[in-house]
């Protein structure tokens, strides 16, 4: 009976010992888990730490090499300009509307160009091109011989400075495959305000655009900056003639659209 207690005891003591060993195996293990994790955790940060300090040198880069090569030959182009309008005028004669056009497109392109490269100095985007510069975008294509219809549909409301910067990305550079590639043709602007929905939509009517131009960087960054705003683009042969492109962009607002045509 001595006996039978003793191995009892003895059991009892072994299982409270294997659990204590158990216990501390748990404990270590855990700590060593959570070791592991932490490491991971701060690889993960230092990994993000890294990408992004690169990403800031490569704008930095982008930036520098911006301004090195375009803003001077654009600075030029904007002088030369103004020297040829002014000797005009000196002479008596009005400037030709093509030299004017060219002025006020260098202007704008040395106006967007800081824009830019204050955009990629900085952390996020900044301000930059709407549509409330679509009037002045129209008037520079109409200057230079193309003739140009507007439409505005719905309510014009404030959009998001990234989908209102998309949308006159999506006309300008619409407007600018028009004047290469239509030849003799006219185009039409719509700007429709929909209920959650910006639709932006540019069409020709050249027999030279029926087939669609070969897709470079402009036609592919148009592409990028819409579907990465969520939205979808359309571009291809128009039903009747010419050339179409069309933008679906979410505004995340909801609001009444009732028609209302507009013309800059």
């Amino acid at each position: 009976m001595r006996t039978d207690l003793g191995w009892r005891r003895f059991y009892a003591a072994g299982w409270l010992a294997t659990a204590g060993v158990a216990a501390v195996a748990f404990v270590l293990w855990r700590a060593h888990v959570r070791e592991v994790e932490q490491r991971a955790d701060d690889a993960e940060r230092t990994r993000e730490e890294v990408a992004r300090r690169r990403a800031v040198e490569e704008r930095l880069h982008i930036a520098r090499e911006l301004h090195d090569s375009l803003t001077h030959s654009i600075s030029v182009i904007n002088v030369q300009v103004g020297v040829a309008a002014h000797l005009a005028r000196k002479r008596g004669e009005e400037p030709a509307p093509a030299l004017l056009a060219i002025q006020e497109a260098s202007s704008d392109a040395a106006r967007e160009l800081r824009s830019t490269l204050d955009t990629l100095r900085r952390e996020d985007d900044g301000n930059g091109a709407g549509l409330d510069r679509l009037p002045a975008l129209v008037e520079r294509a109409r200057s230079s011989g193309l003739p140009i219809t507007v439409t505005v549909e719905g309510t014009p409301r404030p959009l998001p400075p990234e989908v209102d910067q998309t949308a006159y990305r999506v006309v300008q550079e619409a407007l600018t495959n028009v004047s290469r590639h239509a030849g003799e043709a006219t185009a039409t602007v719509r700007i429709t305000y929909g209920a959650g929905v910006l639709r932006v939509g540019v069409d020709d009517d050249g027999s030279a655009s029926r087939t669609p131009p070969v897709p470079g960087h402009g036609l592919i960054g148009m592409r990028e900056r819409v579907t990465g705003l969520g939205g979808q683009l359309r571009t291809g042969p128009g039903p009747a003639a010419g050339f179409s492109v069309a933008a679906e962009l979410p505004t995340g607002q909801a609001g009444p659209a009732r028609p209302a045509g507009g013309r800059p």
